[in-house]
């Protein structure tokens, strides 16, 4: 692999080593002395770019050359930012050329805080109501889904949702769940606050009345003992990470495959690059080896930076030391590589952000335990970040740092907080000082009504206080913290810093702890370098820098405020190749990727639902992608082929006024086969 300063990108460009680069930069440099009056076309290199995008209206996030309408392309870094006279002209008889229709491009978004990599293992065997407007829509999938899954695997809705998003505010009960599920094991995943199992999956699990109460969560159980199915984190999420892990796997062939399908499905939202978080349950470096194996492939779609999550209560030192011996920060190359240590440093302290519980109190052991780990870090120079929901949780952890910082000066290693929800002005003046940061998640999108119920509207309008931490110079960048509390959809996060509002409508934040549209974008990309320690190589639309770009289904600039969530990306670009193109570009997308197991959820329903209206839902299927209900509808219906009007959507087509005796317009017109 390649040294971590070099701008290469085996898996997704032609090779550029840093002398590259450095000659890149030093033709733009010259060029700009020559001619100040223009920074397009200068910028090019002597040889023709392999790619040029025009006609289009570009964010570049910089603020020396703030907006254009061309880019160049070559060797996978931006070769050029102009007008589309002098980009135009720069272009050779193999350069491709994509008119962007005046469609608006972004520099490729950053997930500062994700669990891609343990996700992708399971991507393609999860159903996602990620999105799912309605309840009933849900059920009818979980249905839908449950009579092809094969035993002994389950069905597994692993989070990224709330009760709140749907029409009917409400989970569904277990009654429900097991009135359509009476056989296949399933298993629900609300945030992290429970989990909800038909007697399927009570069966597979062995949960029964003689199960012992677990620690770190509760079975709630009937007057006679016995389990109900519902499971209830308490005082954290243990119980429900174990009782998940007892499932079935994919086989390895299909995890490479649900990796690939995960990063895809990113690339569709316009994601290039994530910080990767760890996890519980996913041990360095046998759970990597899939993610490994892609990118030696080269076959990632997405740019990862990963973490290293300790995994063994009381052995959180051997851990890490284990992990210093075998990796070191920057290993890897432009695609994949190793970026420290964290989010979870030591058990003793892991607040989880269960708001529907009170707020966890940190053990007496919390600084001792936290010392050792993060001194072992400093001396090796290892960037750490550290799950932090509250305040009391980040105080005591900064009294840590400040004593670690005056034996082993942090100078400028970058550390941050993950989360900090409740953190004060205090507290985030003392992360400035020791030159660190704070990742938010847009948590509070999805359980911000738990929070006013815990603790009354007022404590929620600065929750995050965002705009304080930006006031204070500390470096602040922003994520999901997906796949299971909240959904990986960064549109959700964007509307959420922007409106200030809950996934569900409800406002939280007062206009001044909000954040304009061009802040918010800034803090989805070049913020999000500093914590990946990649400042200078991406988050623009810059010359030199990494060509990740992504194009928004509609102008981000512009849209009204409450579709910023439902944006998608019509076209996305990594390393200057195309990994995703619908909409306008779909002649530009990349070769289909087959589904397996063939039964996996992905095959049939996809990952984030979005909402379409009614009109989309009824047309043919070269123009749009089946409703949920007519893909819930193909499952159940049993025939041979669906009908290009109505899909598998028989019953609608059949209790509605239609022309039928009028043969030549209505089956040759329409194509209309559902009397047949």
């Amino acid at each position: 692999m390649e040294d971590q300063n070099s701008p290469g990108d085996p898996a997704i460009a032609t090779q550029t080593d840093r002398r590259s680069l450095f000659r890149l930069a030093a033709v733009a440099a010259a060029a700009s002395v020559a001619s100040p009056r223009s920074s397009g076309a200068q910028d090019m290199p002597a040889s023709s770019p392999d790619l040029i995008l025009f006609n289009g209206t570009v964010v570049t996030l910089d603020r020396s050359n703030p907006r254009a309408s061309a880019v160049a392309i070559r060797d996978g870094l931006i070769g050029a930012v102009g007008t589309d006279a002098d980009i135009l002209k720069l272009a050779g008889p193999n350069t491709q050329r994509i008119d962007l229709k005046r469609h608006t491009v972004i520099p490729g978004l950053q997930d500062n805080h994700t669990h891609v990599i343990r996700g992708g293992l399971s991507y393609n065997m999860e159903l996602r109501w990620d999105g799912c407007r309605s309840l009933a829509d849900a059920m009818a999938m979980l249905k839908a889904q449950a009579q092809i899954t094969p035993p002994p695997q389950w069905v597994r809705v692993v989070g990224g949702f709330t009760e709140h998003q749907f029409d009917e505010k409400r989970l569904p009960t277990l009654d429900e769940i097991n009135e359509v599920a009476p056989e296949t094991p399933v298993f629900i995943l609300h945030l992290y606050d429970r989990a909800l199992l038909n007697g399927a999956a009570l069966r597979a699990c062995g949960y029964d009345r003689n199960t012992p109460e677990p620690p770190g969560g509760t079975i709630v159980r009937d007057s006679n003992g016995e389990p109900t199915g519902m499971l209830i984190a308490k005082p954290n999420a243990t119980i429900l990470y174990a009782t998940l892990a007892k499932g079935p796997k994919l086989s390895h062939e299909d995890q490479l495959n649900s990796s690939r399908h995960f990063m895809r499905e990113l690339n569709r939202l316009g994601i290039t690059s994530v910080i990767d978080a760890g996890g519980g349950f996913q041990n360095y470096p046998d759970d990597y080896k899939v993610i490994s194996e892609l990118a030696e492939a080269g076959q990632m779609t997405v740019r990862i930076s990963y973490n290293l999550f300790t995994q063994n209560k009381g052995g959180e030192l051997d851990d890490f030391k284990r992990w210093t011996g075998m990796v070191k920060p920057g290993n890897g190359d432009a695609m994949y590589r190793h970026n420290g240590a964290g989010e979870m440093l030591v058990f003793s302290a892991a607040d989880f952000e269960d708001f529907r519980e009170p707020r966890p109190d940190m053990a007496a052991s919390m600084e001792g335990d936290l010392e050792a780990v993060v001194r072992h870090l400093a001396a090796q120079r290892w960037p750490f970040r550290l799950h932090a929901t509250y305040e009391e949780t980040i105080s005591r952890a900064l009294d840590v740092f400040e004593k670690v910082n005056r034996d082993i000066p942090f100078d400028g290693l970058h550390w941050f907080f993950d989360h900090g929800e409740t953190v004060s002005s205090r507290s985030i003046d003392r992360i400035a000082a020791l030159g660190g940061g704070i990742a938010i998640q847009h948590r509070m999108a999805y359980q911000g009504e738990y929070f006013v119920e815990r603790y009354g509207a007022a404590a929620a309008e600065a929750t995050p206080p965002i705009a304080r931490m930006l006031s204070s110079g500390v470096a602040v960048s922003a994520g999901t913290d997906a796949t299971r509390v909240a959904s990986y959809n960064p549109w959700v996060s964007l509307y959420w810093l922007v409106t200030g509002k809950t996934l569900a409508g409800l406002q939280l934040y007062r206009p001044e702890n909000t954040v304009d549209r061009e802040t918010a974008l800034r803090l989805w990309t070049q913020a999000t370098t500093w914590f990946s320690n990649e400042e200078g190589k991406k988050g623009q639309i810059k010359t030199g820098q990494y060509a990740d770009l992504a194009v928004p289904s509609a102008d981000y600039l512009s849209v009204p405020s409450d579709q910023i969530k439902d944006l998608t990306s019509v076209l996305t670009i990594v390393g200057g190749r195309i990994v995703w193109a619908d909409g306008d570009f779909k002649t530009h997308a990349p070769a289909a990727l087959p589904i397996s197991p063939s039964w996996s959820p992905v095959k049939r329903f996809g990952g984030y639902q979005h909402a379409e209206p009614a009109a989309a839902k009824r047309s043919s299927a070269k123009d749009s992608q089946p409703s949920v209900l007519d893909r819930v509808s193909g499952l159940l219906c049993g025939c041979s082929k669906s009908c290009s009007v109505h899909g598998h959507e028989h019953a609608h087509a059949w209790a509605s006024p239609v022309p039928a005796s009028d043969l030549k317009s209505f089956w040759g017109a329409l194509g209309c086969s559902c009397f047949i």
